[in-house]
């Protein structure tokens, strides 16, 4: 069942990539530029696709606003959110397996926006789902940790990991995360109104994410470690590095994302094959 979407922050990495899966689905598609009413543009959308995610230190600042905005326009339109979600709500003492029953303990400043974002989403009027995930793979050069710190030295053979090499991780290729939010939307119907799905991506560890990596790239990779002490001199003075050594402890910390609820839901899903979806995310560093 196709229908119209709306997406946010279309230039985003989330919303590129949803904005892609949508349209080869059949749906009409829009997209909202900053700037214009959101309340007239979601006028006739089926879905509102929130990719809107502003940097880092300007979280605390500007998500309650922006988050009220979309909840607005959804309960105003009619039009059900589709809202990523991430694993930040969860905090440093987590179990391994992260399920829609885990409690939201994290203490850190990111991490309670996130909490606070979701809080209003479930309480809101509008029907929503929020739709959660690893650290995004992506298929292009777009700003994340795979393309600014573990592949950027593919070139010089070497695959640069943040954390500890043994730890398992959750990782959420973007176009299969992109497709997933597709399938919901269109079975939306059959949800709640608040509906929670986790979506559980790749699970892997530091060094099998350096092996598959190494495997699309069709030579050896040494293994090199994030050099996390000259943050720590550098955040003093740089609100994005203070941010960046806040979340540090997720790249040590075991965890996976319960693949249950989203098998059971959407049980004809299947993600793209490991090898084939490195591939595409080592593609934009030939020639580089």
């Amino acid at each position: 069942m196709a229908g119209t979407a709306l997406i946010l922050g279309a230039s985003g990495r989330f919303g590129r990539n949803c904005r892609a899966a949508f349209e080869a689905a059949g749906w009409e598609v829009r997209t909202f530029r900053r700037g214009g009413d959101l309340g007239a543009e979601a006028a006739g959308a089926d879905v509102i696709v929130n990719g809107w995610n502003p940097p880092y230190p300007l979280w605390e600042a500007q998500v309650p606003g922006q988050i009220a905005q979309v909840l607005a326009a959804s309960e105003a339109s009619g039009a059900t959110l589709l809202q990523p979600g991430n694993v930040y709500v969860y905090g440093t003492g987590a179990p391994e397996l992260l399920t829609c029953d885990t409690p939201h303990e994290a203490t850190n400043p990111l991490g309670r926006v996130r909490i606070a974002l979701e809080a209003a989403v479930r309480a809101s009027e509008a029907r929503t789902i929020l739709l959660r995930g690893g650290d995004f793979l992506d298929g292009a050069i777009s700003g994340g940790w795979f393309d600014r710190v573990m592949a950027a030295r593919l070139s010089k053979r070497r695959f640069t990991y943040p954390g500890r090499w043994d730890a398992p991780h959750a990782f959420a290729y973007l176009p299969d995360m992109a497709r997933a939010a597709v399938a919901l939307a269109e079975r939306r119907a059959a949800l709640p109104p608040h509906a929670e799905m986790p979506f559980a991506g790749y699970t892997l560890t530091g060094e099998e994410l350096r092996a598959a990596t190494e495997a699309a790239w069709g030579a050896p990779l040494a293994r090199g470690s994030f050099a996390w002490g000259p943050l720590a001199l550098i955040a003093p003075f740089s609100p994005m590095m203070r941010c960046l050594r806040e979340m540090r402890y997720l790249w040590d910390m075991p965890h996976r994302i319960d693949a249950g609820p989203l098998a059971e839901f959407l049980p004809d899903f299947h993600a793209t094959p490991l090898d084939q979806a490195m591939t595409e995310c080592v593609a934009p560093f030939r020639g580089l």
